[in-house]
């Protein structure tokens, strides 16, 4: 069973459905035990760091979250969810993040001229090394992204996407993926990567 994190910043719904589509068991919850007893968890995340990370440290959640990738538990962090994985956050100021793969999470506008901001839509991947929840995944496959900053420098770099400049588009260190796209937006790609993660 699949825990999918509720704190109150995700697009619950529809990565929901997605999963069930591919056929996985997942819960929305917020619940210590229901996540502990869970195979699985998904971080999923829209909105701003500072905000996100509040919620998740004021009800305890980041400690749950913490002790569970400790114990080896496969977790994925989607957008935002992927951004709280990391030590800091520039965001609208500096916000410590979960610190569970090393990196910042820095502007886009600081690095790239000409392209609009946020960098929404459909951009192919590059990937880099073996992720698991790219087992279905092609070289070159389009997957949808909505986001104004970015992991820079990061640790356990997996995929990138071309963006004016190379931006990270996914990381994976252990048993802790993070994807910079919307996987439940992303029509049969992103379906493909909730099924493989659901296979883990």
């Amino acid at each position: 069973m699949i825990a999918i994190i509720d704190y109150g910043v995700g697009n619950i719904f529809s990565l929901r459905q997605s999963l069930k589509k591919v056929g996985a068991n997942c819960v929305v919850t917020d619940n210590r035990e229901v996540i502990n007893n869970a195979d699985k968890i998904i971080l999923p995340g829209v909105g701003a760091f500072g905000d996100a990370i509040r919620r998740l440290t004021g009800s305890g959640l980041d400690k749950i979250i913490k002790e569970q990738c400790a114990k080896g538990k496969p977790l994925l962090g989607i957008c935002l969810g992927m951004q709280l994985l990391f030590d800091k956050s520039y965001e609208y100021g500096v916000y410590k993040g979960l610190g569970l793969i090393k990196g910042n999470v820095e502007p886009l506008y600081k690095y790239i001229e000409g392209l609009k901001i946020p960098h929404m839509g459909w951009n192919s991947l590059t990937l880099l090394d073996d992720n698991p929840i790219f087992k279905y995944v092609n070289q070159g496959d389009f997957v949808y992204f909505v986001h104004s900053y970015f992991a820079k420098c990061c640790e356990g770099l997996s995929a990138t996407t071309d963006y004016g400049i190379p931006v990270t588009a996914a990381v994976r260190k252990e048993n802790i993926f993070g994807v910079q796209f919307h996987p439940e937006k992303s029509g049969e790609t992103g379906l493909s990567m909730l099924r493989a993660f659901n296979e883990l």
